[in-house]
């Protein structure tokens, strides 16, 4: 029998043991331990049909079912657990560490893998992930208004051997209308969203700052985990400052080289926010190569938006920062040294 292992104890050895999801395809697509790879004991389909086997007729009737299913795929899974396997050992969990991950744990162990199994599931890992933002007490947020290179300025403070958490690399989107734009990769669903936070937070010492830009609950589709969105809300902010002018071409430089149809479609999307006669307005400009104007627009509504997520902070953790008279490739120093200027 596969020997069990609770949440911490499989997390440390998934470090140098590869890990299976042996659940559903659909199940893994919504979220999963980071770094897993799925061989599903059942289709969609199939978990489907059992379920509805077991609601209907029972337990046994569903296992019978499943014993049929799965019958002729014994070789296959097998075959997929070799290959993955690393000196001959696997990690395997399903969604409560039943009865999917020991028949799975069986199998590989009879073809020569040994195989532990998660206590509690993907479940317990679930409950780590949401309760590990509880303990975050050392943010340091970026903040200020669209345009003002709050990315660019993480980038230097991380190049600068300090802990940077970077929201909307793990979110694959920049924020805005336009923040699918250029993007390599699909959201990930919120819950794995936050699956990934959880990871990346995981190499960082907490005792020390780790910094991170202001953002809203909603990064396009996926929403912030409400205990770690608490946490941001409620940190040290430091808001940077640039002109309008400054902004408005650092945005003409990282959107400009994109095709009409996208920008038009974006502004399309954020028209009844935005006011439909401001946004016809910008379709026009952007129609007549007029980025600049089009941007400007747009940021008198993001301008207004980021004002009013401002006010609902404690205007004692707010600092403000101006970068209009110093070189770029100095802003993330500047940015260190005004917080521990702060801080002493």
């Amino acid at each position: 029998m596969a020997a069990k292992l609770f949440i911490h104890e499989f997390l440390q050895q998934s470090e140098f043991i590869p890990v299976v999801d042996v659940r559903s395809p659909a199940e893994f697509e919504t979220g999963h331990i980071v770094g897993a790879q799925n061989i599903p004991l059942f289709s969609n389909e199939e978990r489907a049909i059992i379920g509805t086997i077991y609601k209907k007729q029972g337990k046994t009737q569903a296992i019978l079912e499943g014993l049929s299913i799965v019958g002729t795929k014994l070789a296959d899974f097998s075959r997929k657990a070799l290959k993955i396997a690393k000196d001959n050992k696997l990690l395997v969990y399903c969604w409560r560490g039943g009865m999917r991950s020991a028949s799975m744990a069986w199998l590989f162990e009879k073809v020569g893998i040994e195989t532990f199994t998660l206590d509690g599931g993907y479940k317990a890992y679930r409950n780590e992930v949401i309760t590990s933002f509880d303990k975050i007490n050392n943010l340091v947020v970026v903040g200020g208004y669209t345009g003002s290179g709050k990315t660019d300025i993480l980038i230097q403070i991380k190049n600068l051997n300090q802990q940077v958490i970077d929201l909307e690399k793990i979110a694959s989107h920049k924020g805005s209308t336009f923040g699918a734009l250029g993007q390599a990769e699909k959201q990930p669903s919120s819950e794995h969203f936050s699956n990934l936070l959880f990871t990346e937070l995981q190499k960082f010492d907490f005792s020390k700052p780790i910094w991170v830009e202001d953002e809203s609950k909603r990064i396009g589709t996926i929403h912030q985990p409400d205990n770690f969105f608490e946490k941001l809300r409620d940190a040290f902010l430091i808001k940077v400052n640039l002109s309008l002018e400054n902004r408005i071409k650092r945005l003409l430089t990282d959107y400009g080289n994109f095709e009409k149809e996208l920008l038009i479609e974006a502004i399309e999307r954020i028209s009844k926010r935005l006011g439909n006669e401001f946004a016809k307005k910008a379709i026009e400009a952007i129609e007549q190569n007029d980025l600049e104007t089009a941007i400007a627009i747009s940021l008198h509504y993001y301008d207004k938006t980021y004002a009013f997520g401002l006010s609902k902070r404690n205007n004692e953790n707010v600092y403000e920062l101006d970068l209009n008279n110093l070189q770029e490739t100095r802003w993330g120093q500047k940015t260190i040294d005004f917080y521990y200027n702060l801080k002493k």
